[in-house]
C-alpha cells in the first residue's frame, strides 16, 4: 500500500530505532459511524498521519525513524517491538478479553499507548468500555501540567483543542459535544504513563494536513510538538 508520495505503508523496517505503529483493533458495531462508515474506523487519517509526523520526528529529534508507519494487531508476534502504539477513533473499538489482557502486558512491559481523534460523550463511552478490560483497577486521571510528558522535549504549557480539518471549515474546534478538550492518561505503580488520551481532539488530522493552506499553521505547530514529546517519553520510559 502506498501513499501519495510513493512511500510504503505498512512495510516492517527493523533497521530503524522507531516505526510509528497503529493498533489494528476490531469495532463495536453498536456505535455509529457517520461520515466514515465505509472504512475500518483505526485506518482513518492513514498513512498519511503517520508520514508526515515521521517527518517531524526525523527533523526535529534524533531518532532514526522510519519513513513511513506500519499497523499492528495486537495478537502479532511484534506488537514488543513498539515502543508506542497510535490509535484512532477509539470510541469504536471492542476489545476481547484476550485482546484486553494482551495490551496490558504489552503496557506492563513498558509500551505505552496514545489514543486520539474521538469526540464527546458517547465515544468516551465506548472507549471506556474496552479500556475497563485492560485495566479494570486503575484510574483514568488528567493529566496535570507539571508531568514530564508535557517537558521532556518542549515545554508544552498551551492547552489549546486541536481539532479536525472538517471542524476547521465550519469554523468551530470540536466535533459532537465535545467542547472541552482533555489531556488524560492512566499511571502505573512506577507513576509511567502507559496510556495518553487525547480526547475531543484530532492530532492525526493536524500532522496530516500540515501542508494544506486552510489548517491553521500553529496548530500543526502545536500537534507535531505533542506527538514528538509523547514518543520521546516513550522511548525513555
Amino acid at each position: 500500500m502506498t501513499n501519495e508520495h510513493g512511500e510504503v505503508f505498512f512495510k516492517d523496517r527493523p533497521q530503524f530505532e522507531l516505526q510509528i505503529a497503529r493498533l489494528i483493533y476490531s469495532e463495536n458495531p453498536d456505535f455509529s459511524r457517520g461520515w466514515s462508515g465505509f472504512i475500518a474506523r483505526w485506518t482513518t487519517d492513514a498513512p498519511d498521519a503517520e508520514f508526515y509526523l515521521a517527518k517531524g520526528v526525523r527533523r526535529l529529534t534524533r531518532i532514526n525513524t522510519a519513513p513511513e508507519g506500519t499497523a499492528v494487531a495486537l495478537e502479532d508476534e511484534n506488537l514488543f517491538d513498539h515502543p508506542l502504539l497510535y490509535a484512532v477513533e477509539v470510541g469504536g473499538w471492542d476489545l476481547s478479553q484476550k485482546q484486553a489482557a494482551r495490551l496490558r502486558e504489552y503496557l506492563d512491559r513498558g509500551g505505552t499507548l496514545v489514543v486520539d481523534d474521538f469526540h464527546g460523550t458517547l465515544e468516551w463511552s465506548g472507549f471506556m468500555q474496552s479500556m475497563r478490560r485492560v485495566y479494570p483497577d486503575r484510574a483514568v486521571v488528567e493529566i496535570p501540567d507539571t508531568d514530564e510528558v508535557f517537558h521532556v522535549l518542549y515545554d508544552l504549557d498551551e492547552r489549546l483543542q486541536i481539532p479536525g480539518l472538517g471542524a476547521v471549515l465550519r469554523g468551530v474546534t470540536y466535533e459532537r459535544d465535545g467542547y472541552t478538550p482533555h489531556w488524560r492518561g492512566i499511571y502505573d505503580d512506577r507513576h509511567r504513563l502507559v496510556v495518553i488520551i487525547n480526547h475531543n481532539m484530532d492530532l492525526g488530522d493536524a500532522w496530516e494536513h500540515a501542508d494544506t493552506r486552510e489548517y491553521p499553521q500553529p496548530l500543526t505547530a502545536l500537534a507535531y510538538r505533542y506527538g514528538v514529546n509523547f514518543i520521546v517519553y516513550s522511548m525513555t520510559h
